[in-house]
């Protein structure tokens, strides 16, 4: 399993509207793609120096090979959905392979 992880600092003015587009609209769409099977949005607690809200969205995939087919297929179009708040954040993107996982 891989995880396609993106963290994002969003300014505070936009904030409420980026996160109600992010849940209603963004990932939803990522999810429609059927190449992750499950998202996980997470706040960021520690605060920045820059400013900002901070998120860590994790997207589930299965392998290397469908989140390629995702940066191939529909990584441009369902990033330029986030155009309508250019400048008013900033993000970058981690690929993770789960080693492995323990439950409780």
């Amino acid at each position: 399993m891989y995880i396609y992880n993106v963290t994002i600092n969003i300014e505070e003015t936009i904030h409420d509207e980026w996160l109600a587009w992010m849940k209603g609209n963004h990932i939803p769409n990522m999810l429609a793609t059927g190449k992750f099977s499950k998202a996980l949005m997470s706040k960021v607690l520690v605060e920045e120096e820059m400013g900002g809200i901070t998120y860590s969205v994790q997207y589930t995939t299965k392998n290397k090979e469908t989140l390629q087919k995702y940066y191939t297929e529909d990584a441009d179009r369902l990033r330029a959905e986030s155009n309508r708040f250019a400048g008013k954040f900033v993000a970058f993107r981690t690929e993770l392979e789960i080693v492995s996982e323990q439950n409780g």
